[in-house]
């Protein structure tokens, strides 16, 4: 009972902490794609990004964070046979990818802070592709987890497959980015 008690805790801080991760990335976007408005509309805006990408960061996505990686340890504590399968490696090896990701954002959120209003030197485009590495991890973690043994017997469809959302994905996200592009064009000529 404790264990699934646990890992309920465990299933909700992660569900908490992707959401605050998801949105962060998106105000990055949000903050960069202000460098084509005026000058007071964009210091109004930017600030409140700011503003909001590190109270986003303090208040939701770290706390999250950090009760998701102390549910998870006190599971593999509780349940110590995990750390001898196989597909536990390869969830652990999505979170070590998570980690990396993770040290990426606090140091945008940094970055923004110093730059009190300037511009995000960070392209608009590779913004939008990195607000997507949370999902692909997301997806790898879920169906590691859900497949467990599957996905090592598996393993060769399920690259295929991922691989495949990973184009799908950043096709669709070139595609609304270049939409996106055009439509401000057309409107800095009318």
């Amino acid at each position: 009972m404790l264990y699934s008690i646990i890992k309920a805790i465990h299933i909700i801080f992660m569900v908490s902490y992707f959401a605050g991760i998801f949105y962060l990335v998106r105000l990055f976007v949000y903050y960069k794609d202000t460098d084509e408005f005026d000058e007071v509309k964009q210091q109004i805006l930017r600030n409140q990004y700011i503003f909001m990408a590190v109270r986003l960061w303090n208040i939701i996505t770290v706390p999250a964070g950090i009760l998701m990686l102390l549910s998870g340890i006190t599971m593999i504590f509780l349940n110590s046979g995990l750390m001898k399968t196989p597909w536990f490696h390869l969830k652990l090896t999505f979170l070590v990818g998570l980690g990396i990701y993770h040290f990426w954002c606090w140091k945008k959120v940094k970055e923004l802070k110093k730059l009190n209003g300037d511009i995000l030197p960070t392209t608009n485009i590779k913004l939008r592709q990195f607000n997507e590495i949370a999902t692909f991890i997301l997806f790898g973690v879920v169906f590691t987890v859900i497949l467990k043994y599957s996905v090592i017997e598996y393993w060769w469809q399920l690259i295929l497959g991922f691989f495949g959302i990973i184009i799908l994905i950043s096709s669709i996200v070139k595609m609304v980015n270049r939409n996106k592009t055009k439509d401000s064009r057309q409107k800095n000529q009318e």
